[in-house]
């Protein structure tokens, strides 16, 4: 089987092709362009096809990891929309929670009143009232209203269109005749209709989702209609397949419908990666840390599972998005990250980077402020004639003056001491960041084996598990693009969720019964349209269920089967053990709520194979290409240490290398501190141990 992952970011795209068959790896870098992610996308796919030696029309199955979705909302440039919703409710989107972000700030920024998703003349309020529990109309739809509405907004340009109204999830009539109405008068308007996109409860959420899915929906869909037209031009068999927030991946059309699923989907992948890397290397508990040229994303993955983030957490630039979305944090540091002296006088290191453009001061595009990668050139970790195999050179020079300018004189120290310092600043600051993502939600590091990914992870990998005392770490046998690789160890997953609201102590199992199957007809029509193989589908029951009295819910997987008294038990189990892995404590004398329901349609991708490295001694011999000094910090002072330099792709099954040392490759380089000592296995991973 022939696959390619494209994985966009915000500094590189990164491809892999994976041929299981001949056995054949192919990897490729390419600087992103910003203005235009698709160029970058199909530009890369026609050269990763041309050394694989083959025509995409001879691709099985492309798979597309993106940023476009998030750009949007974090940029504030999506589309003009306009709401129609229940009268009285016009301004929910600005009343939100009534909650600060800053709870004692006076100088703070609302982003959803800042930056609001729909103006509040373009809310329009439609006479409509739909009632729990069941769903009774108690006012019928205004339907001039909703004209007068849709043709105010088509006469000022609005570009998409939110239908928003009060507990369509029970009876969705309204909705779908407003639905209607915008059709006929305004044809052209992206529409995002609240129980189609989240038929489930809590208004502001629900109508943060939707307006956020008009926001994004027409420039999303304008990106894939055009990639998928490039991508089918090319006479692709298998098609294009998009990952999504929940760990999947979709096809186009349901990512058109949808776009609201692709936000914060990129660093997803990363993650799937590097629990693919755990798994073969034999140590299944992994944090990941995949860091680019922007910004470094942890995960954390306990015997190999993905965590999801609480449905109230899911927040993209400060909006609600009442999404499911696997638990990555970011951070503002990576290769390209900035280093400078803030107004008042500390050094600092990040969140802004130099992207990749004009990007770093060695990069000889114009760039005149220092950042982590022109450190790393003077610490002499990064060789600037072996950088990206040699095909972007870099200039120490420039890197030299960047720092001595910026750093050195308003220090007062020297070169070295400056570059080690910005090194040990991004350092902390990603040692930081994993404590909040592992240690503060009940995860020791020092169970868990670090994969360091990404273009910059494997030159701060070795300081950070030294820092936290994490045993061991992987580092991909293509660390560059992991988040790519990871895009081809995924499977097609479509979610499908309805609001329940039924106690156990009263369960009608019937009417849940009856829930779940109206659920897994929809998920299997929607693998069914994708021509999926139902032999290699599966579906998954999954409830948001609370002890009575909580306020918020856990997401807990449920079994299969018929809805009985034993089935009952098992659920009841799954949730007691669910809360006392997430709370500590399990209160098996409480009634359980479930809230919301969801069934997971999966199509499953053949599992993914790469071929073995050949067997050598322990001597990596063959694969010394030079030995320099590089600086490293000995008694907390820059210390010139003879280095071994490697090249990964000559590293043989089982040969060690004692540090200090460097392995250099086409998409990152890997630092080994000193004292340590690294193994290659049979599926090309290093394996360091730093116990």
């Amino acid at each position: 089987m022939k696959r390619v992952g494209i994985d966009v970011g915000g500094t590189f795209t990164d491809l892999i092709y994976v041929d299981e068959d001949q056995g054949q790896v192919v990897i490729h870098k390419l600087p992103s362009t910003p203005a235009d992610p698709a160029e970058a996308t199909l530009l890369g796919l026609d050269a990763v096809c041309e050394r694989a030696g083959v025509e995409p029309a001879g691709l099985d199955h492309l798979f597309h990891g993106t940023t476009v979705a998030t750009n949007i909302v974090l940029e504030h440039n999506g589309a003009k929309v306009g709401m129609l919703t229940t009268r009285g409710y016009r301004d929910i989107l600005h009343i939100a929670r009534h909650k600060r972000p800053l709870s004692f700030s006076l100088y703070q920024d609302v982003p959803w009143q800042q930056h609001p998703l729909v103006r509040r003349r373009y809310r329009r309020p439609i006479s409509e009232r739909v009632i729990a529990p069941d769903g009774e109309v108690l006012a019928p739809l205004n339907e001039d209203e909703v004209r007068e509405a849709v043709r105010m907004m088509k006469a000022e340009g609005v570009e998409a269109v939110a239908i928003c109204f009060l507990f369509s999830f029970l009876n969705p009539d309204h909705e779908q005749r407003a639905k209607a109405i915008v059709q006929e008068e305004f044809p052209d308007a992206y529409l995002s209709v609240r129980h189609e996109v989240l038929p489930q409860y809590r208004e502001y959420e629900g109508f943060s989702t939707v307006c956020l899915n008009a926001s994004i929906g027409p420039k999303v869909s304008q990106y894939i209609e055009r990639l998928n037209r490039a991508v089918s031009a090319k006479g692709l068999r298998g098609g294009l397949h998009l990952m999504t927030s929940v760990g999947g991946v979709a096809t186009p059309q349901g990512a058109m419908q949808r776009p609201v699923n692709l936000l914060m989907s990129g660093p997803v992948a990363g993650l799937i990666g590097g629990i693919w890397t755990g798994k073969t290397a034999g140590s299944p508990s992994v944090i990941t840390l995949d860091v680019g040229g922007t910004s470094a994303d942890i995960g954390v993955a306990a015997n190999g599972q993905t965590r999801m983030k609480h449905l109230l957490d899911t927040q993209v630039g400060g909006y609600h998005a009442m999404i499911p979305m696997v638990e990555i944090d970011a951070i503002g540091a990576g290769g390209g990250s900035l280093a400078y002296i803030d107004a008042g006088g500390m050094f600092r290191v990040g969140p802004k980077s130099a992207g990749a453009e004009p990007g770093p001061a060695c990069y000889g595009r114009g760039g005149d402020q220092p950042t982590a990668t022109d450190a790393l050139v003077v610490l002499g970790r990064l060789r600037p004639e072996s950088f990206l195999g040699g095909r972007v050179p870099l200039h120490k020079r420039l890197a030299e003056d960047a720092i001595e300018r910026q750093l050195c004189r308003p220090l007062g120290t020297d070169l070295e001491q400056a570059a080690l310092g910005v090194a040990r600043i991004l350092t902390h600051g990603m040692v930081e960041g994993i404590e909040i993502s592992s240690v503060r939600k009940g995860y020791d590091p020092r169970d868990f084996a670090l994969v360091a990914a990404g273009g910059a992870g494997p030159l701060f990998a070795c300081d950070i598990a030294q820092e936290l005392g994490i045993p061991q770490i992987l580092v991909p046998r293509y660390p560059g693009i992991t988040s790519a690789l990871g895009l081809l160890a995924t499977d097609i997953v479509y979610e499908f969720v309805s609001t329940e609201m039924q106690l156990f102590s009263s369960l009608d199992r019937d009417r849940l019964g009856a829930d779940f199957a109206s659920l897994e007809r929809q998920a299997t029509e929607r693998l069914q349209a994708d021509r999926l193989d139902p032999a290699h589908s599966l579906l998954r029951r999954i409830a948001d269920c609370r002890y009575i009295g909580q306020g918020y819910e856990l997401r807990v997987e449920l079994p299969a089967g018929p809805i009985d008294q034993a089935w009952q038990e098992r659920a009841a189990e799954a949730f007691h053990q669910a809360h006392e892995r997430e709370y500590v404590r399990r209160f098996p004398d409480s009634d359980i709520q479930i809230v919301n329901i969801r069934v997971q349609g999966v199509g499953l991708m053949p599992e993914l194979r790469l071929t073995q490295l050949p067997a050598g001694d322990a001597s990596p011999a063959d694969a010394l290409t030079a030995s320099h000094e590089v600086v490293f910090s000995q008694d907390g002072k820059p210390t010139r240490l003879a280095s071994a330099f490697y090249r990964r792709d000559l590293l043989k099954a089982g040969n060690r290398i004692s540090g200090p040392a460097i392995i250099e490759q086409l998409d990152s380089t890997v630092v080994i501190n000193p004292g340590l000592t690294a193994e290659v296995d049979r599926y090309g991973t290093i394996l360091i141990e730093c116990r």
